[in-house]
């Protein structure tokens, strides 16, 4: 039996708590308890909502912990706790993967429990997944591809429909794709922690973010996407890793011009697309939403799922 805990319950959390409730698999896995700071006793299950944490460590019937508060500071430490008592981590959180991915990692692994993060990038699209199972016995070469969905749609807008930069953040803002304060997304810093994320996992190093070169999409006129079309290209922000010849690792996030007969200049608007190149596969490309309520609730679904599956 899986019971869990949601800590956080907006847009993701929400989501993972429709989608248990609503799954065929419900009677093996029940939500126990919900952690946030506003007031929910309106919620048809509101006897779930708990006001501190502590509550939800010192349950003992509660086995995972889905971490979607987002943020560095409380969820860092929530998710030590959790895993040092023994409840397995699953989150959506980027930001806490790509700062302290390897140390929990480690710790869970010291403590017999998973930590896993599908949902941290690409939303619904499976990326970690592969990369940590099917594409385990490949050598990785490069990774390469468009990680975020809002700046992707900006760029889609002006390129499709002349908009203005500023327009099409505004638009983006209006329908929910961009935050009020856009900078993580249009400067390039969403996208720096997911391809750091990737490539630690591909090529098994530990990546500091200071050392991504990034640069976001803020600069960008409409001149630079129509001298792009002249040549035949989309501009798209492309995060790339790839391992060189002397065994480093770089990594970059910038503007790219991608050519008309390459799979990501079709990926538009706020859908992902990411490229791994292996040996002996070749080329494998995944697509599908990078970002949403019910596409990253799937991937934190089927981490929950996978860790049903060792607790069965």
């Amino acid at each position: 039996m899986i019971n869990l805990a949601i800590l956080g319950f907006g847009v993701v959390g929400s989501g993972v708590y429709e989608v248990v409730k609503t799954n065929s698999f419900k009677d093996n896995i029940k939500v126990k308890a919900i952690l946030d700071i506003k007031d929910f006793s309106n919620h048809e299950q509101n006897f779930l909502f708990v006001e501190s944490f502590d509550e939800i460590l010192q349950d003992q019937s509660i086995n995972v912990v889905i971490e979607t508060i987002g943020g560095l500071n409380p969820a860092y430490q929530y998710t030590k706790k959790a895993l040092q008592n023994g409840k397995h981590v699953i989150t959506s959180n980027k930001e806490l993967v790509a700062e302290h991915g390897y140390e929990l990692t480690e710790l869970a692994t010291d403590n017999n429990v998973k930590y896993l993060y599908e949902a941290s990038v690409g939303g619904g699209i499976p990326i970690i997944r592969p990369l940590n199972q099917c594409l385990k016995g490949e050598t990785i070469s490069e990774i390469f591809g468009i990680l975020n969905g809002t700046t992707n749609y900006i760029l889609t807008e002006m390129k499709n429909y002349g908009a203005s930069f500023e327009k099409a953040l505004s638009d983006a803002q209006e329908k929910g794709y961009a935050e009020l304060d856009p900078t993580d997304d249009i400067e390039g810093y969403d996208t720096k922690r997911k391809i750091k994320i990737l490539a630690q996992l591909a090529f098994g190093i530990e990546i500091p973010l200071s050392e991504i070169s990034t640069t976001g999409i803020s600069e960008i006129k409409i001149e630079d996407i129509k001298a792009a079309q002249e040549k035949g290209c989309a501009l798209k922000l492309i995060g790339h890793a790839k391992k060189l010849k002397n065994g480093k690792v770089e990594c970059t996030v910038k503007p790219m011009a991608i050519p008309v007969g390459d799979p990501l200049y079709a990926v538009e608007d706020v859908f992902n697309g990411v490229r791994v190149l292996s040996e002996p596969v070749g080329e494998v490309m995944f697509y599908g939403r990078g970002a949403g309520k019910f596409p990253t609730a799937s991937a934190v679904l089927a981490d929950i799922l996978e860790v049903a599956r060792e607790v069965s």
